[in-house]
């Protein structure tokens, strides 16, 4: 992954950002998923990937995992 250590977590606190404006958070998702939070943070800042996390992040945002994620979703698959 590109993405510098300052990008990931811009990135993850605008996340976290669009999240509460929708109503929600990563502990909110991942009590839902049965996921810690610190896992959920991992995911957000790009440290681990995890496509279950990923489709429900996108979810509560409106959106799908290739748009929110582009980086970890090349053409082809990934």
């Amino acid at each position: 992954m590109s993405t510098n250590p300052r990008q990931a977590f811009e990135n993850h606190e605008r996340l976290k950002a669009e999240l509460r404006i929708r109503g929600t958070s990563l502990a909110q998702i991942g009590r839902d998923l049965g996921i810690s939070g610190t896992s959920m943070s991992l995911v957000g800042l790009g440290k681990h990937r995890s496509k279950r996390v990923e489709r429900a992040i996108a979810e509560a945002l409106g959106t799908t995992p290739e748009k929110l994620y582009p980086e970890r979703y090349r053409e082809g698959g990934a």
